[in-house]
């Protein structure tokens, strides 16, 4: 509920801000203004850990996928080539792992499969011409997984929310009046996390994690 809460009160701070900027379109001042668009790449998630958690046996670390979403962003004109902008975005992917392992002490029937990621950050970018500017970008991000799993007694179907910091940087290109396109990387980590049980079951205390994400992604959309 609280990330909810958190989203659209983000939302509604873009568009607040997005209103005494319509009398500008991005045609007049390039690179600013209201903008909606959308976004799809490839998408890597690991653990941070550099060491194996069971030496015993080659356990997989990593998964990968491909991310695809929606991003609503606001940027503002500061002089002739800087902008400063803001951001929200709700995203998906593909990036899973089915985990068999043959240790009867451990869930041996298992699959992490990610779902829905909220981020909610800022950008700095610069125009370097009138059809070109480059950014770099920062925020909070919250990723959940699908976590399943079995040992022939108990089974875990359950969703895992992780909260983390996001940096990245890219360039966009002006397509036209209003449109564009571009290509982005970023950089996701992931430290507490918490099992958000179905039912009345209360969700479990907050626990420390450690998860790297690297993501390449495309992007295009609209400005008005």
């Amino acid at each position: 509920m609280k990330i909810r809460i958190a989203t659209f009160a983000a939302a509604g701070a873009l568009a607040a801000i997005a209103v005494p900027a319509m009398a500008q379109t991005a045609s007049e001042v390039p690179f600013s203004g209201v903008r909606v668009g959308g976004e799809v790449g490839w998408d890597h998630i690991r653990s941070g850990s550099s060491e194996d958690i069971d030496d015993a046996r080659d356990l997989k670390q990593s998964m990968d996928g491909v991310q695809y979403g929606a991003v609503v962003g606001y940027d503002f004109p500061v002089g002739e080539n800087l902008r400063i902008g803001a951001e929200a975005s709700y995203s998906g992917s593909t990036a899973g792992e089915d985990f068999n392992n043959d240790d009867p002490l451990v869930f041996n029937l298992g699959r992490v499969q990610a779902d829905r990621d909220i981020y909610v950050g800022g950008r700095v970018g610069y125009v370097t011409s009138p059809s070109t500017m480059v950014y770099a970008k920062a925020g909070y991000t919250n990723q959940r997984f699908s976590v399943e799993g079995s040992n022939n007694t108990v089974n875990l179907d359950e969703g895992l929310d992780t909260d983390g910091w996001r940096v990245g940087a890219g360039a966009e290109f002006a397509v036209g009046r209003n449109a564009y396109i571009g290509t982005e990387y970023r950089y996701s980590k992931y430290s507490k996390g918490e099992f958000d049980f179905d039912g009345n079951t209360p969700d479990g205390s907050r626990f420390n994690l450690d998860t790297d994400r690297h993501q390449v992604v495309a992007t295009a959309g609209i400005r008005f």
